[in-house]
């Protein structure tokens, strides 16, 4: 059996809290034949010190590359994309951690299924509430999937996380189709799955854990501001862009995650943002440039009931649409 090079590619920027824990489940790893590539993107921290104590004492193991100025998250994971010297790549952010055997079992997997990627499943760590759970739980019967196809159909219905992260990736694949971030993005994993999606013909699924993602005061989901909504909004606009070059069928798989992800960010906006109610509403109203559903596909089968309410409820003159907002998610 082949032991190809595998990179893991960690963002590093202002989290000396745990970087030194994240390196270390890469070290400890049950997989031998992988290379450590640490792109810090200039913070104000200690963690470039930290990594390179680090790296003086695995020299062999540990790659750092210093971006010259603070570059963001997207252009960090570019920059791993064209400096990984292995066949694979998996991204890892610098304040979580993956399972001991997490590599060794994607890469089996990806072999073993001639796939362009493997993905593990994720464990969120609350460290408020000191438990841990999945999230984003695959269906037990997903194990590989075979052509673009059907592969854009299983991803436009939310079978797996756009997290960039617990994903082995074969890098000339991404590389030969131009599959790279958005420079200045915020929320930059959703949409890079999204391109992934429109071009990916082969995908396997491991109904296991291989990654630890932490929820703490600095995790960015509990940080969001006006800059990561406004960022939404141009990922709408790439997905309304993508939909004005599709054909009937996939427009309407495309309508599906176009649905879903304005149910997200609107709601995201209401638990950030809820006290800016004129923004909320500026945003409905943006939103509701982005395709929708038909009179005519309310009365088709292939959206589910949950779907057609939504796409309602996102359509609708802009108070009425606030009200009705406010008090679905108030009344639980």
């Amino acid at each position: 059996m082949s032991y190809p090079l595998v990179t893991v590619s960690i963002p590093v920027y202002n989290c000396e809290k745990y970087i030194e824990r994240c390196i270390k489940s890469v070290l400890n790893q049950s997989y031998s034949n992988i290379e450590i590539l640490l792109v810090d993107d200039k913070g104000k921290d200690d963690s470039l010190n930290i990594i390179k104590r680090i790296q003086s004492q695995y020299p062999e193991k540990i790659r750092i590359i210093e971006h010259e100025t603070n570059q963001g998250l997207s252009i960090v994971r570019n920059t791993g994309i064209d400096h990984a010297k292995g066949k694979y790549l998996f991204f890892l952010d610098g304040d979580d951690e993956i399972v001991p055997d997490c590599i060794e079992e994607l890469v089996n997997l990806i072999t073993k299924t001639q796939s362009k990627v493997a993905v593990g499943e994720i464990s969120a760590i609350n460290t408020f509430k000191k438990t841990k759970y999945t999230i984003f739980p695959f269906t037990h019967s997903l194990t590989s999937l075979k052509g673009n196809d059907i592969i854009f159909e299983y991803f436009c219905n939310g079978s797996w996380s756009v997290s960039a992260c617990n994903k082995l990736i074969q890098v000339d694949f991404f590389r030969k189709n131009k599959i790279y971030f958005i420079k200045d993005l915020f929320s930059q994993d959703e949409l890079w799955s999204f391109h992934t999606a429109l071009k990916l013909d082969s995908i396997a699924f491991l109904h296991k854990t291989t990654y630890f993602y932490y929820l703490h005061h600095e995790s960015i989901i509990f940080n969001k501001t006006k800059r990561n909504f406004e960022n939404h909004q141009t990922i709408v606009e790439y997905f309304t862009q993508a939909f004005k070059e599709a054909g009937p069928l996939r427009r309407k798989f495309m309508l599906k995650h176009i649905i879903s992800f304005k149910e997200t960010t609107l709601t995201m906006q209401w638990k950030c943002m809820k006290e800016d109610i004129v923004y909320w509403k500026q945003n409905y109203q943006r939103l509701k440039k982005a395709p929708s559903l038909s009179i005519f596909d309310y009365f088709s089968s292939f959206y589910s009931m949950d779907q057609k309410k939504k796409n309602l409820f996102q359509n609708l003159p802009v108070t009425m649409g606030y009200k009705l907002f406010k008090w679905r998610f108030e009344r639980g």
